[in-house]
């Protein structure tokens, strides 16, 4: 989606000012809008006099129609408003008197071209056109159909709030808003895609925040060139800090308690209308093994980071070893267990590198049709199609049981991490290792890992080391990492992440 084509601006010049005549600009709307069937305009005598005309514009769908009919028509046509307008200051224009007055919206904007005109009437604004004036009113009475408030889908918990972020970003800024009741909390708007004007916010405690970070948020924004933002996973790819690594450098939630304390620590967030998925920056990997419900528990619950630190290295490394371990090690394991393993392997026509690229293709297959597939069914297809065909291809002889139990309990471990998109991570990186483990057995899955931590220790997060505390190493950070101290030890904020104070 490329924002260089200039076929795919609007069609009215930028910053073109409104015409006195109303008829015109009426007529200009509807033919930049292509006479769509979902612009409303309705035209009536304000006050019933035949010498006041008012046009009101709306997008069917976008706009509160009972707010519209209730607070803008109703007030226009009223008689009884009008005369007070008129007897309450005979020097007052009837566009003065209509903005100042008569109109009870308590969020109205005076409006002079046909630019912010266009931008208002599609973000669900009503407009109010006068003839013979240059000028109108854009009410904010967006509304409409949208998705309510419910408990989040994806990053659940046991004990916790239950709510989740919206598709409107007005409607996640409140629920983030109703947790950090804080003067200091700043949202700052801005409009990102040349064609889809997509509103994206960015939300900071001012004071909290490092100034650095902020302004390199804005800058990153503001260099997008795009035709459409329509989900916060593209902006996520062009403002990351680096865009071929597999690891995930920016973090994203739809859970507004986790946004909250994100930003309590210091963080920035990005929200994009459209989407429930909220940016948090900067990210570090730590980060991606931490649940909103670790710091609703006691603290000895917290010891469970360490259960899923465990299942990040069998996610990453269970094949890996398997493949390994019988192909060049075999005196790393029991002379019983490498029997059974060996008794298992018999008839099998495969090595066992092409026994674990199999199994795990099957594996991955399975997953993703369960994704896509219908919920109510695609959990069912992707846990018995994975037992079914895990048994016939063993009763046919082309894997090994000890690979199909491997493959299983690493495909289990890959669902323990709170972060999806570090699962992916793991998944990604799963088929090289067993490569390497193929061709040098451990020695191949160490330059692996090296490798690895190399990069790993390379990244940045706006200008933030990934791998903090570890890389470099902070001391003081660690009572909230592997494992989390009680609520009295975590009084301070964490220092990785450049905050501007400590509490």
């Amino acid at each position: 989606m490329s924002g260089k084509d200039e076929t795919l601006e609007y069609s009215a010049p930028d910053n073109e000012p409104l015409a006195a005549a109303l008829e015109k600009n009426v007529q200009k709307v509807k033919e930049t809008l292509g006479h769509s069937s979902d612009l409303i305009v309705r035209e009536i005598w304000a006050g019933g006099r035949s010498d006041r005309k008012v046009a009101i514009l709306y997008m069917d769908g976008l706009t509160d129609s009972r707010m519209v009919q209730d607070f803008i028509v109703r007030a226009v046509t009223d008689n009884d408003t009008i005369q007070d307008t008129q007897d309450s200051s005979a020097e007052t224009d009837y566009f003065t008197a209509l903005k100042e007055y008569t109109l009870s919206i308590s969020n109205l904007k005076e409006i002079t071209d046909c630019q912010e005109l266009l931008n208002r009437l599609l973000s669900g604004d009503t407009i109010v056109l006068l003839d013979r004036c240059d000028r109108g009113l854009a009410a904010a009475t967006a509304g409409g159909e949208e998705r309510g408030v419910h408990a989040p889908e994806d990053q659940t918990v046991v004990r916790g709030p239950r709510d989740a972020f919206t598709e409107n970003i007005r409607t996640n800024t409140a629920l983030v808003r109703r947790k950090v009741k804080n003067p200091n909390l700043w949202v700052e708007t801005k409009t990102i895609g040349t064609v889809s004007h997509t509103n994206v916010a960015v939300m900071y405690i001012k004071g909290t925040a490092d100034d650095q970070v902020v302004g390199e948020v804005h800058r990153r924004l503001d260099g997008i060139q795009l035709a459409g933002i329509l989900e916060s996973g593209m902006i996520e790819e062009l403002i990351q800090d680096r865009t071929l690594s597999p690891f995930p450098t920016m973090y994203n939630t739809e859970r507004p308690d986790v946004v909250a304390a994100g930003l309590i620590e210091g963080r920035v967030a990005i929200l994009v209308d459209g989407t429930p998925f909220v940016l948090l920056v900067p990210a570090l990997f730590i980060q991606y093994f931490h649940a909103a419900e670790d710091y609703y528990q006691r603290t000895d619950f917290g010891l469970i980071r360490l259960l899923r630190m465990i299942a990040f290295f069998i996610a990453l490394l269970g094949p890996s070893l398997y493949i390994a371990i019988t192909t060049f090690h075999h005196e790393m394991l029991p002379t019983a267990l490498m029997i059974s393993i060996a008794a298992g392997r018999e008839g099998v026509p495969f090595p066992a590198f092409f026994e674990a690229l199999i199994m795990e293709t099957t594996f991955e297959i399975l997953r993703e049709a369960g994704v896509r597939m219908p919920r109510a069914i695609g959990q069912a297809v992707s846990i018995v199609g994975a037992l079914v065909i895990g048994q016939a291809a063993v009763e046919a002889g082309l894997v090994s049981p000890g690979m199909v139990i491997v493959v299983a309990i690493t495909a289990i471990s890959n669902f323990s991490f709170p972060a999806y998109n570090m699962g992916i991570a793991v998944r990604i990186l799963r088929f090289p290792l067993m490569a390497l483990a193929a061709v040098a057995g451990l020695y191949g899955i160490f330059i692996g890992i090296g490798l690895m931590l190399v990069h790993l220790c390379g990244l940045k997060s706006f200008g933030v080391p990934f791998m903090a505390p570890f890389a470099p190493y902070n001391w003081f950070d660690q009572k909230d990492a592997l494992i989390r101290l009680p609520k009295i030890g975590l009084s301070e904020r964490v220092q990785s992440i450049g905050t501007k104070n400590k509490r």
